[in-house]
């Protein structure tokens, strides 16, 4: 049995794994490289493995550095099951068509580049239809549930306390009549978060796959968090007088969101509050959010109690029209404007930060993680000017960063989430984190535990 490192490998985005045996090749995740040029040029390569001759995939989670080639590969030839979570499922059918979108919108507007003579045409990397005929593909399961995805390969998902239907994934791969356990994280929820579950420990495996988006670091104080926030939110609307912008994922962050800005009304901290989520995918997903409660934790559950009652609510907007997010941008102060996308690459995000960056009564709060190359990424380094759609802008809105609000597991969590593990595996990976990250969570994994440890480079083979 092999293991071959396509993508997440001291990287962020990208995480797509190839399993090999004798008798089966299936893909875990299928994700997109997020970031600059370079990742967007490695989007379009062709993809490093005959599609038609992948059996299947098993998919940990739907955010788009996780599934987002997943409609490629299907163009590519793969005609197998996508094997995931019910409700993993329910959010790709936002998701993959929404990205399908954005890619033909993407492929017109560099055709129009082209006329100028700018830049060289080129095709959408896939389509809606792509999206469309990838859903039907997807094989939907429950947690805690052994299943037989081939005679070979065994599966049982894990709540991983990330995303909504997000899962660790155990699997028992049998080859010349010897099975081996192999263990992959996805993204690990931080613990003590409201929302959802949190993430399950694993007794053992053989072969342990795991992520390090934090691995260097700590999280700040939830309290502390919460804190800035309301510290943020009081100063940009009552002292200047201005809106709040917050760039956001639209799948977990912005529900996140909304349940902080929630929660601090019930308890008095704010009031009076004028919310816009101007982001038809996440209000598409907040609203199917609320139809998977059975998911939420007990926090989670009492404050939508709260907001059933009805009293003393933020005023919510949920914005679909083209001309209601334009709108927007003429309301000059008083606004909390949630939009996507998170790392200000695409969607009505840009939009809104080329009309409220250079008002110094605004504030641009960034509340995740932001890749290299990414806008996002460039006003956090405080940049003092930014180029959107081609044009430069210049930054005298306020930029604050929550650093307190990752859906990801930090580096105290992932080693308490390891330290669970009663038979230590015989050889781990350390995936899906920058080089300091990776190199971080691989140094301490050894010292602290004796384990052997190995961060692959992306294309890496490793014999099992």
């Amino acid at each position: 049995m092999r293991v071959t490192f396509l993508g997440a490998a001291r990287e962020v985005t990208g995480s797509c794994y190839l399993v090999e045996t004798a008798d089966v090749r299936f893909l875990v995740d299928c994700g997109m490289f997020q970031g600059g040029r370079e990742e967007h040029e490695r989007n379009f390569a062709p993809l490093p493995l005959a599609a038609a001759g992948i059996d299947f995939v098993i998919l940990t989670h739907a955010h788009i550095d996780h599934s987002g080639l997943l409609p490629k590969l299907t163009r590519a030839g793969f005609s197998g099951p996508i094997h995931t979570m019910a409700a993993t499922a329910d959010l790709l059918a936002i998701m993959l068509p929404d990205s399908g979108h954005i890619q033909e919108d993407n492929a017109r507007r560099r055709a129009r580049d082209r006329r100028d003579g700018k830049r060289p045409r080129s095709e959408p990397l896939y389509t809606v239809a792509d999206a469309e005929a990838c859903l039907k593909q997807i094989s939907r399961h429950d947690y805690h549930r052994k299943v037989l995805l081939d005679p070979q390969v065994r599966c049982c998902f894990r709540d991983a306390g990330h995303i909504l239907g997000s899962a660790i994934l155990e699997l028992w791969v049998e080859e010349h009549g010897v099975a081996r356990k192999l263990v992959f994280s996805g993204d690990l929820g931080q613990p003590g978060r409201p929302i959802l579950r949190e993430p399950e420990r694993i007794d053992d495996a053989d072969f342990l796959f795991i992520e390090s988006t934090y691995g260097d670091r700590k999280h700040d104080c939830l309290n502390d968090t919460l804190d800035q926030l309301t510290q943020v939110v009081d100063r940009t609307l009552r002292k200047k007088r201005g809106c709040l912008v917050i760039p956001s994922f639209a799948v977990g962050r912005t529900q996140e969101i909304i349940y902080y800005l929630h929660d601090l009304t019930r308890q008095g901290r704010l009031d009076g509050l004028q919310i816009f989520v101007d982001s038809p995918m996440a209000t598409e997903v907040t609203q199917l959010t609320m139809r998977h409660l059975e998911l939420f934790d007990e926090q989670a559950k009492r404050l939508a109690a709260w907001r059933a009652a009805g009293h003393g609510l933020p005023s919510m907007h949920f914005t679909r029209s083209v001309e209601e997010s334009i709108a927007l941008n003429r309301i000059q102060s008083g606004a909390i404007i949630i939009s996507a996308s998170g790392m200000c690459e695409a969607g009505r995000i840009k939009h809104h930060l080329r009309h409220r960056l250079p008002n110094s009564a605004d504030t641009v709060l960034i509340v995740g993680y932001q890749a290299r190359g990414t806008l996002g990424r460039r006003l956090v380094e405080r940049a003092g000017e930014v180029r959107i759609f081609g044009d430069p802008v210049p930054v005298r809105a306020d930029i604050e960063v929550l650093n307190g609000l990752s859906a990801h597991a930090d580096r105290a969590a992932l080693l308490d989430w390891a330290r669970a593990f009663k038979r230590a595996p015989s050889r781990t990976f350390v995936v899906h984190g920058e080089e300091a990250a990776s190199s971080a969570l691989k140094a301490s994994l050894t010292e602290e535990f004796g384990w052997a440890v190995h961060a692959p480079d992306r294309g890496e083979v490793i014999e099992l």
